[in-house]
């Protein structure tokens, strides 16, 4: 057997002439503590008041009502069939809701015992749509509106990414629904399709109050939500702060609220993948996330802008979650996801967007644009992982790459062990590439395999994905988070979770 070599890429050492110091300390801002230590200026805050729930909420004749799933009548059966691939999602079920329908508070009691601070800084809530469907972007409005303190939502803005003609209730007719709001909801259009990236930059350059809250067009915004995030960015303006994500059925509409409270990592093929560390005592506490998911966060705007914002380079969206992530840890912030915020999103199982250019060109774009600005060396896993990638143009980098410097931000190597130790990436390793069988040119695989599977082999490929092993530092065969493992020394050799002991995974 032979293991092919593949050498870490070696960074050239920049001098740094321009220091740019976002570094602080992370602090938890304790729920309860009445006096707020916050640098925001204190005309900026404002004292809030529980919101009121709408007069419909009240009522309990809606299907749906407190979250529960929605049947569809037997005459409507096919027509919901039909529709469905429109928006990837159930759209009779949603469009019988009620648009103020009522959900379960998903909060822990932890959170009911520690009251946020009566004095908040306001946010603008910036929403991108293309294309979506008219009761989950008036659901979503709504949800915001009637759970959040009127004193802390400045406005909503509604940005539409330059959805279809076929979309036509997105049009004038949207504009005067919002125009009989109670609250400031201003529609802006892209005009052509810019992506999620550039349309939420439009939003954030037209935003007034000191923080922005991003939101995904089909959410529920559930009891609550919206204090913690505004207290916890209002204690570390270098916070940028996710609510913990209840999953909204694509098909029942049903609100299922997750029972624990998972973080943000990556796989090697520069994925977003959900984790779970161990149990806070404090159920209240916001928890560090090495990565976020993208779509939901509160950020103090002045900060949003110094670190950099989003990378314009980037086309539509896809690892701009990621890239903001590294970049908000390595260069002075910090990620946190708050248990006490809780949003409902639809989770789909594909997408009904096109991408300009094709779904894989623009994501393997973005990624090598990540990869090569943030992750130094460890960016050979990506580029092993998807060989095809070594022959995409990323654009312009220069500007990122000098973000990088006169933020003085850290290495990748910093952020994997201060950050996400648990990272599927070996922090030391020795090579990367394939493991060959030299007689029958074949290859280990994982073949698609999870932890406790047998490891397999298949004729050797050269297009990376399941045939990409390092050899670490610990004498680890390791492909993603899985190990070879000779647990059983009479039986074939599995894959194991990697645990870093050492003994049969050695």
């Amino acid at each position: 057997i032979h293991f092919y070599k593949r050498s870490p890429t070696t960074m050239t050492k920049l001098v740094v002439l321009l220091l740019l110091v976002l570094q602080s300390p992370q602090v938890l801002v304790d729920p309860g503590e009445e006096d707020l230590s916050t640098t925001f200026p204190p005309s900026s805050l404002a004292r809030w008041t529980p919101p009121t729930p709408p007069q419909e909420q009240l009522g309990t004749d809606f299907p749906g009502q407190m979250g529960a799933a929605v049947t569809i009548p037997a005459d409507r059966v096919e027509e919901a069939l039909d529709v469905f691939s429109v928006h990837q999602f159930n759209l009779v079920a949603s469009d019988l809701l009620s648009l103020n329908r009522t959900l379960p508070d998903a909060r822990h009691e932890h959170c009911l015992l520690a009251p946020p601070p009566s004095l908040l800084p306001p946010t603008s809530v910036i929403i991108v749509f293309h294309n979506e469907a008219w009761s989950t972007l008036l659901r979503s409005i709504h949800s915001v509106i009637n759970r959040s303190p009127p004193e802390l939502l400045r406005e909503i803005i509604l940005v539409d990414d330059a959805s279809e003609p076929a979309h036509s209730h997105l049009g004038r007719r949207l504009e005067e629904y919002v125009g009989r709001l109670p609250v400031m909801v201003r529609v802006l259009r892209s005009g052509v399709r810019s992506g999620l990236i550039r349309a939420r930059l439009l939003g954030a350059a037209q935003a007034s109050a000191p923080v922005l809250t991003f939101l995904d067009s089909h959410v529920e915004c559930n009891q609550g939500w919206l204090e913690p995030l505004l207290a916890q960015v209002a204690v570390d303006r270098h916070a940028v702060v996710s609510p913990v994500i209840d999953v909204i059925s694509d098909n029942t509409f049903q609100y299922i609220p997750v029972t624990e409270v998972s973080v943000g990592g990556l796989d090697w093929n520069l994925n977003f993948v959900w984790f779970t560390r161990p149990e806070e005592k404090d159920r209240s506490r916001p928890l560090p996330t090495p990565t976020m998911a993208g779509g939901l966060f509160s950020v103090d705007r002045e900060f949003f802008y110094m670190v950099g914002a989003y990378d314009q380079g980037m086309d539509v969206w896809g690892a701009e979650n990621l890239e903001m992530s590294f970049r908000v840890w390595m260069c002075g912030g910090h990620l946190l996801i708050h248990p006490c915020s809780r949003v409902g999103h639809v989770f789909r199982k594909a997408s009904p967007y096109t991408f300009p250019g094709g779904t894989e060109k623009v994501l393997n774009k973005n990624k090598v644009r990540l990869a090569e600005v943030w992750m130094d060396q460890w960016k050979e896993f990506f580029t092993a992982t998807v060989p095809s990638s070594r022959k995409i143009n990323p654009g312009d980098l220069t500007s990122r790459k000098q973000l990088r410097t006169e933020l003085r931000c850290k290495s990748f190597q910093w952020y994997l062990e201060n950050v996400y130790p648990e990272s599927p990436l070996p922090l030391h390793y020795h090579h990367l590439g394939e493991v060959v069988h030299l007689d029958t040119e074949h290859c280990l695989d994982t073949m698609g395999r999870k932890a406790t599977e047998d490891a397999g082999v298949a004729p050797c490929h050269g297009e990376g994905g399941y045939q990409v092993w390092a050899y670490t530092a610990q004498h680890e065969l390791r492909a993603g988070d899985v190990c070879l493992d000779a647990a059983d020394g009479a039986g074939p050799v599995k894959l194991w979770t990697c645990h870093g002991m050492g003994g049969n995974q050695v």
